[in-house]
């Protein structure tokens, strides 16, 4: 079943390019706030599996305010960081970050569907997608998409929320991701169905092996999961 933010009788796509231009203005600090700051290791984490090789072009897709493309620029110096998103207001609070570290010559944002991606094939060293493959349409077009413009030998680094297994840490988590977080959430982004929506799509989100096996069918290579924070989050990576 597919999971969305509001009712059924819009696309996912529309509905979740809609949710993150209402909440675009608070994402950032709600981020930081909700996960205690474990997002920006996370996130240094999934980009250390870059590291083994050159990156000259980069795709970040879904790339929400930069925060994965600004890491990437200080941790892997590449030629050319893009980043794409169909949220405009996502786009414009990742902008302003830009000009003040003064990245957008190195760092180009714009506005794109991950399901359709608007470049060649084979364009790319790599590609990263932190907590966005959830929130596509179609999982396995999008997946297939990147592997169409990743170069031969590219890599693909997704992160993704999952959901932790073991006691008493998982009844926990599971109380403060379906009740609290999106309690706060109300309050904070003016949107109460988008963090209700963060844990819906978790729970409904095809994790940990099951995901390695659809990077796999769609076509990556030596795909593997690396959980991280007992389970709350999960690292996939593949190659072409």
């Amino acid at each position: 079943m597919q999971v969305k933010p509001y009712s059924d009788h819009e696309s996912k796509k529309n509905q979740i390019s809609k949710m993150f231009d209402n909440i675009a203005h608070r994402y950032d600090f709600l981020n930081r706030f909700l996960s205690l700051g474990i997002d920006v290791y996370w996130r240094k984490r999934a980009l250390k599996q870059l590291q083994d090789a050159p990156v000259k072009q980069l795709l970040d897709v879904a790339t929400g305010t930069a925060d994965v493309a600004i890491a990437a620029a200080k941790m892997l110096q590449p030629d050319k960081i893009t980043g794409i998103d169909i949220s405009k207001e996502m786009l414009a609070f990742g902008q302003k970050k830009l000009d003040k570290l003064e990245l957008q010559e190195q760092i180009h944002l714009e506005i794109g569907d991950a399901e359709n991606l608007p470049y060649a094939d084979n364009t790319f060293d790599a590609i990263t997608v932190a907590f966005g493959v959830r929130n596509f349409e179609n999982l396995e077009q999008g997946l297939s998409e990147m592997l169409r413009v990743l170069k031969s030998g590219g890599k693909i680094v997704v992160l993704e929320f999952s959901k932790p297994s073991f006691f008493p840490f998982k009844q926990l988590f599971n109380l403060y991701f379906k009740y609290i977080l999106p309690w706060i959430g109300q309050f904070t982004s003016q949107d109460p169905k988008a963090y209700r929506y963060l844990y819906e799509s978790v729970q409904a989100f095809p994790e940990g092996p099951e995901f390695v096996s659809i990077l796999s069918k769609t076509g990556y290579k030596t795909s593997r999961c690396i959980p991280l924070t007992l389970g709350i989050c999960s690292i996939y990576t593949g190659k072409k």
